[in-house]
């Protein structure tokens, strides 16, 4: 056996040791509970919305600073593209949670001494802090409030912050913002905090449909499908693929393509069409289809949206694709149906082993 073949059995059994340390279970087969060690040694990612300013902050020229960032703290940052007419990018960091957690503290820190510089000096508080608007699954966001309150509270609390949760997803999403204002040691233990909570409910956040700020782009005569700058389709599977350029390659001819007629770019009410990319794995396709497309038809009835769905999966996750084409809300409303019926199937799924 080579050394290369032996270092990869050395990585494979590593990644399997890991998938059963993360079952955290005792001799007996029951849960044991996750020490602290546990927790930082967790692997996530955690999302913000930044504004194109923050953004430039956090970057840096010729992004130094976020090349500084990951060196530093050893995780995966970055932000979402530029996208002309969208003031919102989002920054995505990927981790071990105690590495997370320090590196949201590190940019609040970089946000606070690098606002005045960027023209920011609105934004940015005299009590020496800045606010981070994390991006969390509407379906996560109980284990953070907790009942009455009392979590969000003791995280709060904890850390010396002050929390708020909105109680509205975001646009043809299931994501929420919850915003953290505090210092940037306060916001690091508070990250800390909410990221325990989102490893202990690491089952709910699952068929989250992860918040794109390009889809929100419109403006006179551009259509998504045909406007380079507006019509990216993304595969927001939360697996580091969002935000990717990937060509769409057709499956037609030159000739063939040359020959059809363009795609039609509004709703017959003049609405701008738009086209939305989703991943679904695809042991849970079926569930969204129903017994001869009864439930997918159902669906596109009831949102107005055309939806297609690919015979095979994207790539190595196995997820399947869903391109859903319509109006902003046809679109909205065939999100959440797709999610509804997702969640439905986890419940059941979850009552039948139990």
């Amino acid at each position: 056996m080579s050394a290369e073949e032996q270092q990869q059995q050395t990585a494979e059994a590593g990644r399997v040791a890991e998938s059963f340390d993360r079952l955290a279970v005792n001799d007996d087969g029951e849960g044991a509970p996750r020490t602290e060690e546990d927790y930082g040694e967790t692997q996530l990612t955690l999302r913000a919305i930044v504004s194109s300013k923050e953004a430039g902050v956090i970057i840096g020229k010729g992004g130094q600073n976020v090349a500084n960032l990951r060196e530093e703290t050893n995780v995966r940052a970055g932000v979402s593209k530029v996208v002309q007419g969208v003031h919102d990018r989002v920054l995505s960091v990927t981790g071990p949670l105690t590495n997370i957690a320090k590196a949201y503290g590190l940019v609040a820190k970089g946000l606070l001494e690098g606002a005045p510089q960027m023209g920011m000096g609105g934004v940015i508080r005299s009590d020496g802090t800045h606010p981070i608007r994390l991006l969390i699954s509407h379906n996560q966001m109980g284990t953070i409030i907790g009942r009455q309150g009392l979590k969000i509270k003791q995280i709060q609390d904890t850390s010396g912050v002050r929390m708020v949760a909105q109680k509205d997803m975001l646009p043809q999403s299931t994501e929420r913002i919850v915003e953290v204002q505090g210092s940037p040691e306060g916001i690091q233990k508070a990250v800390w905090e909410i990221g325990k909570c989102l490893i202990d409910d690491a089952d709910r956040g699952f068929g989250t449909v992860l918040y794109n700020p390009v889809v929100r782009v419109s403006g006179p005569g551009a259509s998504p499908m045909s406007n380079g700058m507006s019509g990216r389709s993304y595969n927001r599977t939360g697996h580091g693929a969002d935000f990717s350029d990937a060509p769409v390659m057709s499956r037609r001819s030159g000739s063939d393509a040359a020959t059809r007629p363009p795609p039609a770019t509004h709703t017959e009410d003049g609405e701008e069409l738009q086209t939305q990319n989703i991943s679904i794995p695809s042991d849970m396709v079926g569930c969204i289809i129903g017994r001869g497309g009864s439930k997918i038809s159902e669906i596109r009835k009831s949102s107005g949206a055309r939806i297609s769905i690919a015979k095979a999966p994207h790539d190595e996750s196995g997820e399947r694709m869903f391109t859903i084409t319509g109006s902003r809300d046809a679109n909205e409303k065939a999100l959440y149906l797709l999610y509804e019926n997702l969640e439905a199937e986890k419940n059941r799924r979850s009552a039948t082993q139990e």
